[in-house]
């Protein structure tokens, strides 16, 4: 298979990132970015769908998380670069597929982090002090934007505090939840109930997993700080294997401890139904929930920022976007130009408000994301890349079972949901268009 010269595997560029990323780093940062503040609703939602049983399709979302997570490993500790799975595709079928699936993931990022940025300007901020919208807006992404560039790994410290106050915070409901099962007023019949009125066991089943899917979503992002991790072949198989496990155990069992101590009904009914547990137990503040919120959000903006800048830096590289984007700061060797203009697309969608009308079509883009990366690593098993040690391999049947499942749950979105990622994906199918005739004509 003929690489083009803007994606020769054996060159170093000179803008090259720094290596400081170690396992324990990685493994706090997919393990935040995988914990975000989804989980305060999610567990009410699964419960409308599913019943009391709400570990249930936690764990059966996980597995399916598992196989695309195993082809990322792979992939990544073939090519430990930055750009993810815009590179991978651009490698397995040319610039404007790369480009279709690097403008996914970058759509889904930029938008992420501005819906996290109205989120955090919210009501939870509103528990404490009330201010006006526009200028938390800034002030919050600016301090986003100035601690992504000041370096990687001053980033991931701020993200393991933060990942321990938002675990902290998950285990203070676990430990709640145990305490009023105790105490008598649980019931734990209920983590038997898988069914509604409307669906059997088995369906609910599918459909309680095809929304607990999307709370896995994040640990994609990693692959874009490969580049910046110190021996990614040993440590990117670990950290992200041991993050979605241990993220899938504390989902099981906020899930299991919820659906014990609060009446489905209640669950479902509740957009905040964690918090119901904390009033169903008494005796800690409703406002330190508001405060771990507040800690979930901000670092689930920072994360994803973090990814979406390194996306920008890695298809600049490949030449799918404009070289400036590859500009790095000389002490701090972090993409400075990717970050300010991916944080100027979410202050612009921030301030405008118009982020729901695109949210919803987050998911459909990243299942094409997740299919595109699955088959890729199908085509890229004929590429033979020497590397002084061997790269993490999965068995064959894991990406196809991988990209099956992404068809089955793109079968499950909405049609509205279709047609405005299909809005979407025509405008990145003009983008890759140019990107893939200019390519040609460089090379």
């Amino acid at each position: 298979m003929k690489t083009p010269p803007a994606l020769s595997r054996t060159s170093q560029p000179s803008t090259s990132l720094k290596k400081s990323l170690t396992t324990p780093l990685l493994y706090f940062f997919i393990l935040g970015d995988v914990l975000g503040a989804g989980v305060y609703v999610l567990v009410g939602q699964v419960a409308a769908d599913s019943g009391g049983a709400v570990w249930a399709p936690l764990v059966a979302a996980l597995c399916l998380a598992l196989l695309t997570a195993a082809s990322y490993a792979e992939l990544v500790t073939k090519y430990p670069r930055a750009g993810g799975s815009s590179h991978y595709a651009t490698l397995a079928f040319g610039p404007f597929t790369g480009f279709l699936a690097g403008f996914c993931m970058l759509a889904a990022g930029i938008v992420s982090v501005a819906a996290l940025a109205r989120g955090f300007g919210g009501d939870y901020l509103a528990e404490f002090v009330t201010l006006p919208i526009v200028l938390v807006l800034i002030v919050f992404l600016a301090a986003l934007a100035l601690l992504n560039a000041r370096g990687i790994s001053e980033s991931t410290r701020a993200n393991v505090v933060a990942t321990v106050i938002e675990v902290s915070g998950l285990l203070l409901v676990i430990g709640l939840g145990c305490w009023i099962v105790l105490r008598g007023d649980g019931n734990l019949n209920r983590l038997t109930d898988l069914g509604t009125a409307n669906e059997g066991p088995a369906a609910a089943l599918f459909s309680g997993a095809v929304l607990a899917y999307y709370s896995f979503v994040g640990f994609e992002t990693s692959v874009n700080v490969a580049e910046e991790t110190r021996d990614p072949r040993r440590s990117y198989p670990r950290a992200l294997f041991g993050a979605l496990i241990t993220a899938g155990a504390v989902y099981a069992l906020v899930g299991a401890t919820a659906a014990a101590a609060v009446p489905t009904e209640k669950l479902a009914a509740s957009s905040g139904p964690l918090l119901e547990v904390v009033r169903a137990a008494g005796g800690v503040p409703t406002e330190l929930f508001s405060a771990i919120a507040l800690v979930a959000v901000a670092n689930g903006a920072l994360l994803t920022g973090i990814m979406s800048s390194r996306l920008a830096y890695g298809m600049a590289q490949d030449g799918l976007l404009p070289s400036v984007l590859t500009k790095v700061l000389p002490g701090r060797r972090t993409p400075w130009a990717a970050i300010a203009a991916t944080t100027a697309l979410s202050l612009l969608l921030a301030m405008t408000g118009d982020v729901d009308t695109l949210a919803s079509t987050l998911v459909l883009l990243l299942l094409l994301v997740f299919f595109l990366v699955n088959t890729s690593l199908l085509v890229l098993r004929r590429d033979n890349v020497s590397h002084a040690r061997a790269h993490f391999r999965a068995p064959t049947a894991v990406p196809v079972l991988g990209a099956a499942s992404c068809v089955l749950l793109a079968t499950q979105i909405e049609r509205d949901v279709w047609i405005r990622g299909l809005i979407v994906l025509a405008v990145g199918s003009t983008l890759g268009s140019v990107a893939a005739v200019r390519l040609r004509r460089n090379g």
